[in-house]
């Protein structure tokens, strides 16, 4: 299943949760929201289905199965880079490090010092009703 990033919000905890919509399969989205049970979430507007977690892994990213039926997010790719940099370390592993992030969060850092975003002059609303973080300690 691939997951698209959406939007984060801060809970009423402080902590902050990372909203993905999720696609795939007509099998994988079922197996999907057979496994998230109650906890399972869809976009009011859409009707897709949302994966929340306190972690982010990027802008897009691949949803998997374990033997043990729990949905988790793919960061073989993050644990490769991790491994490479270390390996080497020094200039060659800090260039590693610096290609890997750009692959893997989409985004160019040889350049991020000197161009920015445009500023949002709303935080745009939520969709569906947000996940607790006591919700979110279970799934």
């Amino acid at each position: 299943m691939k997951v698209n990033f959406m939007r984060s919000y801060r809970s009423k905890k402080g902590n902050v949760t990372f909203v993905y919509k999720v696609s795939g399969t007509q099998a994988d989205l079922e197996a999907f929201e057979e496994i998230q049970g109650d906890y399972h979430r869809t976009d009011d507007k859409t009707g897709e289905s949302l994966w929340f977690t306190t972690r982010f892994i990027g802008k897009v990213g691949t949803l998997i199965i374990t033997p043990n039926g729990k949905i988790v997010p793919d960061m073989s790719a993050f644990d490769q880079a991790a491994s490479l940099t270390a390996q080497y370390g020094g200039n060659f592993g800090a260039a590693l490090a610096d290609k890997a992030a750009e692959s893997l969060l989409g985004g160019s850092s040889s350049n991020a010092s000197t161009t920015s975003a445009p500023a949002q002059s709303a935080i745009p609303e939520a969709t569906a009703k947000d996940i607790t973080d006591e919700e979110l300690g279970n799934m």
